[in-house]
């Protein structure tokens, strides 16, 4: 039976951390504050801003609300951008995506500014992610995949890695930061050729594809660690990710299971992402 790396002790270390760090902010006069500009009224956006909100309330850290209707013209969408860039009380901002259709994203994403950019929406903190240089924020989720590591005492050193997927949310920016903890990296996709075998010989799985049950018994080993990045409707109205749990879990050393996984940490390192970002203003005052 595979150890399971549950995300919600290591959200609740997290957050105890936080929390201090906070207070400490707060003692200084500065109050750590999300911004979440939300347009149109998305379920899982929904979702995920509860979350976001229960978490912030945890640490400590304020909440601003920005919501648009979906049929928002860019040109509104922008200016509520250049009130958070102008307003100093704001220290990160959460937009959720994807954008309506009539809307061009790359544009919008890159007028926020790029010390408040905590979910990797511009190309300054893509930059930091792919050349480990500049003080941009790595995506929450992709960052979340490497709490769990550290959590659980995996160290990503001299050990091969596989990364099943290249989305810029997730595939693409872990695989840069598992090799910048010194691992070997073979970043895949649904198009690579013979996957369970590449996917077989990593100590490391990383699957993030988008495709529910994607991976199964065949791509495992079992000195193997799994981190199932997949959110896939199933039926009964729960969740399921892209590994296929029941035949996996009993062939790896350790998984982190969907619910319950790379998901309960994200908020944790939105809120870590906010307060760095506060305590960065802090500094400059």
């Amino acid at each position: 039976m595979a150890e399971l790396l549950k995300g919600a002790p290591v959200a609740a270390a997290l957050t105890a951390a936080l929390a201090e760090r906070t207070a400490r902010l707060i003692s200084g006069g500065v109050a750590p504050t999300l911004a979440i500009l939300r347009v149109g009224e998305r379920p899982d956006d929904l979702a995920y801003e509860r979350g976001a909100m229960k978490r912030c309330e945890k640490v400590g850290v304020r909440v601003v609300h920005v919501v648009l209707p979906a049929d928002c013209t860019q040109d509104a969408l922008l200016a509520e951008i250049e009130k958070i860039n102008a307003d100093a009380g704001i220290h990160g901002c959460l937009m959720f995506r994807p954008l309506p259709k009539h809307i061009d994203e790359s544009a919008v994403c890159e007028a926020l500014a790029p010390e408040k950019d905590v979910d990797c929406m511009t190309a300054v903190s893509l930059n930091t992610v792919f050349t480990g240089r500049g003080r941009g924020f790595a995506p929450c989720t992709a960052q979340s995949c490497i709490e769990i590591l550290d959590h659980y005492g995996i160290d990503p050193a001299g050990k091969s890695a596989a990364v099943v997927g290249r989305s810029l949310v997730i595939g693409k920016p872990v695989s840069m930061m598992l090799q910048s903890r010194n691992a070997t990296v073979t970043m895949c996709h649904t198009k690579t050729v013979d996957l369970p075998t590449v996917c077989r010989r990593a100590e490391i799985l990383v699957v993030a594809a988008g495709k529910a049950g994607v991976v199964g018994a065949a791509f495992t080993n079992p000195d193997q660690v799994v981190i199932d990045v997949g959110i896939n409707p199933a039926p009964g109205g729960s969740i399921c990710g892209d590994v296929q749990f029941d035949a996996v879990e009993p062939l790896v050393r350790a998984i982190a299971p969907v619910p319950g996984g790379v998901g309960a940490v994200t908020t944790a390192v939105l809120c870590k992402h906010v307060v760095e970002a506060a305590e960065r203003a802090a500094a400059a005052l």
